[in-house]
């Protein structure tokens, strides 16, 4: 069966679509770096699919644990077909003369380097194979900019180019590229964003009905099944109750 590769595989979008395609019968590579969460996570889909899962856990912005896992994989499970770029988050939300520069230095690391990484090491095998997959996790914020999003916007922007440039380079080979760009989704993205603030958080969400990360999981596995002559190349995802990145409607 085929091999999917998932990033941010512990929580949010990524757990909802390791149980979706585990659920189909698919091989699954976990990565995240809350080894603890992925055992659970494993043991759970193991127990619930039969699933074949691989934990391969390691930081996203740290090239050198990128490269040594990805080369080290067993022979097995090399194969990969599809690679799902999940791992990403958003750190403050400050006006720019007010940005605390670690946010911005773990949002550019995490979102736009850890595409590059782990796409970069796992890409030659899809072009000696003339076949593969690569979906990238943006964000409605990759397409639009709103206040005090400044760096956050810029670095989901920088996906969605990404993944027009992979996708013009890597056509040659056969190889389909997926830009994903969801809208309000509730997950622990604001908790993070807001640094453990669970009201800050919370409020994020009120008032309406947001998208789940299984939401989002079954679009990503919907782009994944298509035919091999058929690329879905940008699918943006909106809760029915927001219109852009600024207008919510509220009951």
């Amino acid at each position: 069966m085929a091999i999917v590769f998932i990033t941010g595989a512990s929580s949010g979008f990524g757990k909802a679509c390791a149980q979706k395609f585990a659920a189909s019968g698919y091989s699954i590579i976990l990565n995240a770096r809350r080894t603890e969460r992925l055992l659970a996570l494993k043991a759970d889909l193991e127990k619930s699919y039969k699933a074949s899962v691989y934990l391969l856990p390691f930081d996203v912005t740290n090239k050198n644990e990128v490269e040594t896992a990805i080369k080290n994989l067993p022979d097995n499970w090399k194969r990969v077909d599809i690679l799902i770029n999940n791992a990403g988050l958003a750190a403050g939300r400050d006006f720019f003369q007010d940005g605390d520069i670690q946010d911005w230095e773990k949002m550019i690391d995490t979102n736009v380097k850890g595409i590059l990484y782990v796409t970069k090491f796992l890409v030659g095998e899809m072009i000696k194979r003339k076949s593969g997959h690569i979906i990238n996790v943006s964000s409605l914020a990759g397409q639009e900019i709103y206040p005090q999003g400044n760096v956050y916007c810029a670095s989901k922007h920088a996906v969605t180019a990404l993944s027009k440039g992979m996708r013009m380079d890597l056509v040659q080979h056969n190889i389909k590229v997926t830009n994903i760009s969801p809208g309000l989704a509730e997950t622990e993205f604001s908790f993070v964003r807001f640094h453990g603030d669970e009201e800050k958080a919370k409020q994020v969400y009120e008032g309406y009905t947001p998208l789940s990360a299984e939401d989002i999981a079954d679009v990503i596995y919907f782009a994944a099944t298509r035919p091999a002559h058929v690329n879905l190349e940008e699918i943006t995802i909106l809760p029915t109750a927001q219109s852009d990145s600024r207008t919510i409607r509220k009951e």
